[in-house]
C-alpha cells in the first residue's frame, strides 16, 4: 500500500492513482478473476504486457491450456499460481510491479465480475412482482414455500 501511495503522489501517472484507489476498496468491490477470464483478456496482447488485478486470481478447471503470461495480483490461489508458473508465466507482487513498470507501461488493468456474487440475485424488483426474476429470501425450499398459491393454477390462482 505504501509503495502505491508514494508512487501515486510522486508520479503524474493515472495508473498508480487507480491502483491506490482499488487497494482501498472493500472486498465486494475487489472481486476475484478466474484463469479462464484472465487468459481471454490477455489473448492477442504483447508478450511483455503484464496483467494487473487488484484482487485474487483463482483457478478454473474449464480451461486446459493456459498461455504464458505475467500476472500481478494481491493474492493467487495455490493451484492458480502453480498453473501460471507451469505454463511459463510469472506471478508478481505489486512491489515487483512498481520496480518493473513504475508508470504502468505495458500493463493491462483487469477486474473480476462484480455482479457474479450470489447475493446480487436477491437485488432488484420484489420477488412475486410481474417480470421480476429476483430470488426470494426463503427459510425452506419445499413445495409449500413460495411455490403454491399465486404461482400455479392448480393451487387457487396464478398471477
Amino acid at each position: 500500500m505504501s509503495t502505491s501511495s508514494s508512487s501515486s503522489r510522486r508520479t503524474k501517472s493515472n495508473f498508480n492513482a487507480v491502483i491506490l484507489k482499488r487497494l482501498f476498496m472493500s472486498k465486494t468491490n475487489r472481486p476475484p478473476i478466474s484463469l479462464r477470464r484472465l487468459a481471454k483478456f490477455m489473448e492477442g496482447k504483447e508478450e511483455k504486457s503484464i496483467a494487473v488485478i487488484v484482487g485474487t486470481v483463482t483457478d478454473d478447471k474449464r480451461i486446459q491450456e493456459i498461455p504464458a503470461m505475467k500476472v500481478t495480483a494481491l493474492r493467487f490461489t495455490e493451484t492458480a499460481r502453480a498453473r501460471i508458473i507451469n505454463a511459463g508465466g510469472e506471478c508478481l507482487t505489486f512491489d515487483q510491479l512498481a520496480l518493473r513498470a513504475p508508470l504502468g507501461e505495458n500493463t493491462v488493468l483487469l477486474r473480476g465480475p462484480k455482479n457474479a456474487r450470489e447475493a446480487v440475485r436477491h437485488f432488484g424488483k420484489a420477488p412475486g412482482v410481474p417480470h421480476s426474476h429476483t430470488k426470494p429470501y426463503v427459510r425452506s425450499k419445499g413445495r409449500k414455500f413460495e411455490k403454491a398459491r399465486g404461482r400455479r393454477n392448480s393451487r387457487g390462482f396464478k398471477v
